[in-house]
């Protein structure tokens, strides 16, 4: 049976509706399961997430990435979320243990390809990294756009300074992780950045609530609201509702209600149990082995 991936490239556009049809559009030219294609006004970005064989998933990149890119400048780029890139990561999920070898293979082939046709460097991360740099998103992210100008970079792949317009990408094959957002009424940004440094610090102190989950706050001005952005890179060992109930009740006690919780990107049928307060479309479940 051909190696079956999922890919979740996050593209540094998210106020043109037009692009966000076309990008729609490729989509469905291709033969791979569609999970999500959302843009966020406030964050600026556009998430996506794919299924299917290797060569198509890395076809339908390609196509994105010709169509998207060359709209894009991050030297006029406003929006909340950390970037380093146009395409600023893409992260490839192999459906199971056995396909973590070669989708690391045919990552490399993949950035090798991305890094000539559009002049980028590109970071391997996680586990395609190879002691070469930092191997986490927030290390690579470190400094933003503008800190990647005015040095000598070390990508794996493409040229060693940064791209004018489209800065760098950051692509590898990494774990499984849940993405999601708890989004509050009202403005008061402390609020959120309170609640995401106390669960940064009680992740660092092993509280077994917090394993490996990552959290900012940040300001949703289009929308009048707050929101706790985190992402649950052990979702085996860490369940959902508690985190939510938990930032739920933080806000609370500061006087600031609940507007609505997100999944970003796509869910594992397992996770569904214990995600009862997250509301997703049926297209967002899929079906990735529990060791990836």
């Amino acid at each position: 049976m051909t190696a079956q991936i999922l890919a979740v490239p996050n593209w540094s556009f998210g106020r043109s509706k037009t692009l966000l049809r076309e990008v729609g559009e490729e989509l469905t030219r291709h033969p791979v399961e569609v999970h999500y294609c959302e843009s966020d006004l406030d964050h600026n970005r556009t998430v996506t997430a794919f299924s299917g064989e290797t060569e198509a998933v890395h076809a339908v990149l390609l196509a994105l990435a010709d169509l998207i890119l060359p709209a894009i400048d991050l030297n006029r780029h406003a929006g909340v979320h950390p970037r380093i890139g146009g395409l600023d990561v893409c992260p490839i999920i192999p459906f199971g243990p056995e396909g973590i070898a070669a989708a690391i293979d045919s990552t490399e082939r993949l950035a090798a390809e991305l890094a000539g046709r559009h002049h980028l460097p590109i970071f391997l991360y996680e586990k395609s990294e190879k002691g070469r740099h930092e191997a986490t998103l927030p290390e690579l992210r470190t400094g933003g756009f503008g800190g990647l100008f005015g040095r000598e970079l070390q990508p794996d792949f493409g040229p060693r300074e940064a791209h004018p317009n489209l800065g760098a990408t950051i692509l590898g094959v990494r774990d499984f992780l849940i993405a999601l957002n708890v989004n509050l009424l009202g403005e008061r940004i402390e609020v959120a950045r309170e609640i995401a440094s106390k669960i940064r610090r009680k992740r660092s102190e092993g509280d077994p609530r917090f394993l490996g989950v990552r959290a900012l706050g940040l300001p949703l001005a289009s929308r009048q609201q707050i929101q706790v952005s985190m992402n649950l890179t052990l979702p085996d060992i860490t369940s959902i509702d508690p985190i939510l109930q938990w930032v739920w009740m933080q806000a609370m006690e500061r006087g600031v209600a609940l507007s609505e919780n997100e999944l970003i990107g796509v869910i594992r049928p397992q996770d569904l149990l214990a995600a009862t307060r997250l509301p997703h479309l049926p297209a967002q479940v899929v079906k990735i082995g529990n060791a990836v």
